[in-house]
């Protein structure tokens, strides 16, 4: 069958097999597929969706488009990944603590989707770090420090890197079947005992509701588990941006001021969850609160941020900017937003904000384009935060592009204000297990 005939089959609501699954996909990855035709067919996927087998199927011809990695000689090996939101720099604190607290951490990431930003865009905010290790180095990190944070190599799992980019210029990143096999397969492929993916929910994530999130949380288990993995998908809420800052290095600084102990309540509690999850996994501890309290430790002894200079010096980068964030990418100027009138904060749109940061040059408009380090938003108050008159609440730091004055705007217009005080959001809403 020719590859239109299979876009045309799913385009017309039809079940595909996998040898049909296997054409489009093995076929892109060889470059006998194009990127116009992936692009229909990734379309068809978001318009008409795919059964679990078909996902299933989906998964597997990207994990064989590749190697498979074994680590089993390094022992119980633990892997953590989100489904993208706004200010999520989670893995920057959750790695380095996991892997200080004796649990080995092997993680490929991806760049940023939308406006969702990417964790190779914010490790990159330190200076020379490098996120294209081969096979060979990825392991050879591993076992000496027990941690990577890298870029998927071109050995694993190649067409969903290939697809990745392509997604994120065709507006076909959210779907369920193409979230759960991008992700999964990266997993599987890394070759990881145990996951723990962050599956947010909310006006800033892919999934807007808690049923399309539980439903993509209870698909990628099931895969993971298929396939041998003890897989926990924690759903968390991105309504509102985690933590205060939204831009690469603003980020990176944000999570060292995180490892330090000093960080943001919110991002602090969802790097617990996540940590603690993992730990268990890891054999490291036998109940979430013992894990939480060994976490809690590494941050309290400097472990944790010890780690994360170990990580970037071993990758490249330049370890003084751990020791002082100030050396990280700053911005030429910084506009602070301030309250007409004392207030509350009622809601905090998390879409306007990454919005905003692509704008700014934090995020991408087009595929391979470069980002600005430097820019982004810092947010002085959040979600049930009292605000006086005349207070910043929040700063916009830019470097004189075009779209600077609409960020700024839709900062301001993501905000919304109420007199009477406002209840903090949940942020852990719900949890499925292979357990």
């Amino acid at each position: 069958m020719r590859v239109v005939e299979i876009i045309e089959r799913k385009r017309d609501g039809a079940k595909l097999s996998k040898d049909e699954i296997d054409s489009i996909v093995l076929g892109f990855t060889r470059c006998d597929v194009p990127d116009g035709q992936m692009a229909a067919f990734l379309m068809a996927v978001v318009w008409r969706g795919m059964d679990d087998e078909e996902t299933a199927l989906l998964t597997d011809a990207m994990v064989r488009s590749g190697e498979r990695l074994d680590l089993s000689r390094f022992g119980r090996v633990v892997d953590k990944h989100s489904t993208g939101g706004i200010g999520d720099k989670v893995t920057l604190v959750v790695a380095p603590l996991v892997a200080a607290c004796g649990a080995p951490v092997a993680k490929m990431s991806g760049r940023g989707l939308g406006i969702t930003g990417g964790t190779l865009d914010k490790l990159e905010s330190f200076a020379g770090y490098r996120v294209d290790l081969s096979t060979a180095e990825f392991l050879a990190q591993l076992g000496r420090i027990g941690i990577v944070v890298t870029g998927q190599t071109a050995e694993l799992a190649p067409a969903d890197g290939l697809m990745y980019a392509l997604r994120d210029q065709t507006g076909t990143v959210p779907s369920i079947p193409l979230i759960a096999s991008s992700i999964m397969s990266k997993k599987i492929a890394a070759g990881a005992r145990a996951v723990v993916l962050d599956v947010k929910v909310g006006a800033g994530a892919f999934m807007r509701t808690p049923a399309r999130a539980r439903e993509l949380a209870r698909l990628m288990v099931a895969i993971g588990k298929a396939h041998g993995l003890e897989v926990t998908a924690e759903l968390t809420s991105m309504d509102a941006p985690l933590g205060r800052a939204v831009g690469n290095a603003l980020e990176a600084a944000e999570a060292i001021e995180t490892l330090r102990g000093e960080g943001p309540r919110d991002l602090r509690e969802v790097a617990l969850a996540a940590g603690a999850e993992m730990l268990v996994y890891g054999r490291r501890a036998r109940t979430r609160e013992k894990a939480r309290a060994m976490l809690e430790s590494a941050i309290a002894d400097g472990r944790g941020l010890a780690k994360l200079r170990q990580l970037v010096e071993a990758q490249g980068g330049d370890a003084t900017q751990v020791d002082d964030p100030t050396r990280l990418p700053r911005a030429r100027d910084v506009e602070e937003l301030r309250a007409e009138r004392t207030a509350y904060v009622a809601r905090l749109d998390a879409a306007a904000v990454g919005l905003a940061s692509v704008r700014l040059g934090a995020g991408r408009e087009k595929k391979g384009e470069p980002i600005d380090h430097a820019t982004g938003v810092v947010l002085r108050a959040t979600v049930g935060d009292r605000v006086a008159k005349g207070e910043v609440y929040a700063e916009v730091h830019r470097d004189g592009r075009p779209g600077d004055a609409d960020a700024i705007e839709l900062v301001r217009r993501a905000f919304a204000w109420r007199r009477a005080r406002v209840a903090r959001p949940r942020l852990i809403l719900g949890r499925v297990t292979s357990r």
